[in-house]
């Protein structure tokens, strides 16, 4: 079974996951927001996420990611450049709407990478700008692309489930957050090294609260809405309550992540008994 152990880790290790994950996000979208789903978007988002999230990964050591020769980084390395290429293909039959919004979100992403200041490496550099950058181009992905191409029109909806969709990724970056605590250098600044564990949980808490209670402004309601954004409500809240202070190595980097997957696939299993 050592091969099915290895398969694995190329799955998380490749971010095969995360691209599931924001597919995941787009069909949360698509069912709240009740618009069509255009299928070459979603192939672009799903075979672009895998090349843009490893080089946001690997950017921190962009010449070991590029050179390195053992099997498992070709491995990757071949995975993002077909995904990379698959994506280009779909991405020439989206709309122009819908590439202004990907050049945005990109150029975002360029700036959370890349050294774009003197002082600063980048934006993963800045704490708590770091998780905006992180919420905002994950909302943006998976809220704003999808009604951009089928729409283009941004109504009070589609804001309030932007919102939403950023503070629920705000929510489930902190496990990421804690679990770095103690390799993060300290001038980073990010949230837990800030206000501690404790108040930093509480915080998510608040937030997943708070999401929860926008939902209500919405013009177009309904208790399926309702139902399933509760459900995120209460994982978001358990997750906070009962995160480990000492992780399993693949806690965050596959069921954090995966919790996305898991409210899509209720959601899915759900519509039918609305």
């Amino acid at each position: 079974m050592q091969w099915l152990e290895h398969l694995f880790r190329f799955y998380v290790k490749a971010s095969i996951h995360v691209a599931f994950a924001v597919i995941a996000f787009m069909f949360l979208t698509v069912q709240f927001l009740n618009i069509s789903l255009e299928i070459n978007l979603l192939y672009f988002i799903f075979f672009g996420t895998i090349p843009a999230y490893n080089i946001i990964k690997y950017g921190v050591e962009g010449e070991k990611y590029l050179f390195r020769r053992n099997a498992a980084q070709r491995s990757t390395q071949l995975v993002s450049l077909l995904g990379l290429l698959i994506a280009l293909y779909f991405g020439l039959q989206l709309s122009l709407n819908t590439w202004k919004g990907i050049l945005v979100l990109g150029m975002l992403a360029a700036c959370y990478a890349l050294p774009v200041f003197p002082k600063r490496k980048n934006l993963r550099n800045i704490g708590i700008l770091k998780i905006l950058i992180v919420g905002l181009v994950w909302s943006g992905t998976s809220v704003l692309l999808p009604v951009l191409e089928v729409q283009g029109k941004l109504s009070l909806d589609v804001w309030i489930e932007l919102i939403q969709r950023c503070m629920t990724i705000l929510v489930l970056m902190i496990p990421f957050e804690i679990r770095d605590l103690n390799y993060d250098p300290e001038e980073l600044h990010t949230v837990p090294q800030r206000y501690g564990t404790r108040k930093t949980r509480i915080a998510g808490i608040l937030i997943s609260v708070i999401c929860f209670l926008l939902t209500f402004m919405k013009d177009e309601l309904s208790v399926f809405e309702i139902s399933m954004k509760a459900l995120i409500l209460i994982t978001m809240v358990l997750l906070m309550l009962f995160l480990p202070k000492v992780q399993s190595r693949y806690f965050s980097s596959f069921w954090v992540e995966g919790f996305p997957i898991f409210w899509a696939m209720v959601v899915r299993s759900s519509s039918d008994l609305f």
